[in-house]
């Protein structure tokens, strides 16, 4: 599909007022996107485990405007309290998707949004705030149409996610999602992310992510102006390279099920963003002490249980700690025991594999 295909929808009717609601969950990146282009274009291909508890739900009430003045209108609240803060983000996400939305003008909206963990504290609140938001939009263009199939909503609801935040395109579908063009990947696109279209080994069936909150605070570096210091990065030729042999190497690993080249990848992956960010201009470690002994401890355990658990992180100091279903009777214990005790008040989230977005 082509953003032509986005924007050549005729309405038969607009209604005057309803209620649409959305949860839509983050995602994990196991190859991380890190840098774009103009418009929300990615400099390298990516690729996610949607997760299923970490979620954001929004509500949108909306209601046909008596004078249409030719601006956005709404009222915008983040678990129950109004957030003049959050509007500009908002606006700009409404101006970038008018054109695919061409009915966002003619009404008044009051977006009601509540998370069910931290936000901006890495756990990609952007990807599941954005993709609920368009999602709603969808399901109100849905009403005004005749035969809008599953599957043009989705990518279309995908296409609309990436212009609010990249990695909200990865959080529309599940267990996997994949984002960018790649020469391995058949039906891959720089406009909207698909469902990996390749065989995945069982042992991938519902992997759990527990989630360390390490620092709930927001984080040092937004990840939009993480992106923009990739222009002219030192090394993002060969990291964009480094994302694309990547994910060609996990096309083998899912299929197999070879767990010591997943842990290998995604470990990698995570530290090799990081690098990124601590040898960027200006430089950025997001890392925290606790961050470092968490990961030395799921090296040292790893080793002696010949378990195979893992790390990856986003753009921040929680640490994602992933493992198989067979091992969790092992794995979680020492989580609770060893790990939970370097997270802020001890507080963490259990999560797993997820299907997507869903309609309530």
């Amino acid at each position: 599909m082509t953003e032509k295909d986005f924007s050549s929808v005729s309405y038969t009717t607009l209604k005057e007022e309803g209620v649409v609601t959305y949860s839509s969950p983050s995602n994990i990146a196991l190859v991380k996107y890190w840098g774009k282009r103009e418009n929300q274009i990615p400099a390298n291909p990516s690729i996610s485990f949607t997760l299923d508890a970490c979620t954001t739900k929004t509500k949108v009430h909306y209601k046909k405007k008596n004078n249409k003045n030719g601006e956005f209108s709404f009222d915008f609240l983040f678990e129950g309290e109004e957030k003049e803060e959050f509007k500009p983000k908002i606006k700009t996400f409404l101006k970038r998707i008018e054109r695919y939305l061409p009915f966002l003008k003619d009404y008044h909206f009051v977006i009601n949004t509540s998370n069910t963990f931290p936000h901006s504290s890495g756990i990609a609140s952007s990807a599941s705030g954005m993709s609920a938001l368009a999602l709603c939009f969808m399901q109100m263009e849905r009403s005004f149409v005749e035969n809008m199939t599953m599957e043009y909503f989705n990518r279309k609801g995908s296409f609309l996610s990436r212009l609010g935040s990249g990695s909200a395109c990865r959080s529309i579908e599940g267990p996997l999602v994949q984002w960018g063009e790649s020469k391995v990947i058949e039906g891959s696109s720089n406009l909207y992310g698909i469902k990996y279209p390749y065989d995945v080994h069982p042992i991938y069936d519902n992997y759990h992510d527990t989630i360390l909150l390490v620092d709930k605070g927001e984080k040092q570096v937004s990840s939009s102006v993480g992106h923009e210091l990739m222009h002219g990065h030192p090394y993002a030729v060969n990291r964009f390279a480094q994302a694309g042999t990547n994910l060609d190497k996990l096309k083998a690993v899912f299929s197999s099920g070879n767990l010591v080249d997943f842990i290998s990848i995604v470990e990698s992956e995570a530290l090799t963003l990081h690098a990124m960010m601590m040898t960027s201009s200006p430089y950025f470690i997001l890392m925290k002490p606790n961050t470092l002994s968490i990961i030395n401890s799921i090296w040292k355990f790893r080793e002696q249980s010949k378990t195979h658990v893992c790390f990856t992180l986003d753009a921040g100091a929680n640490v994602h700690v992933l493992y198989p279903e067979s091992e969790k009777d092992v794995v979680f214990p020492f989580i609770k025991e060893k790990l939970v005790p370097f997270c802020q008040n001890g507080q963490y989230i259990c999560d797993r594999i997820g299907l997507g977005a869903k309609k309530l």
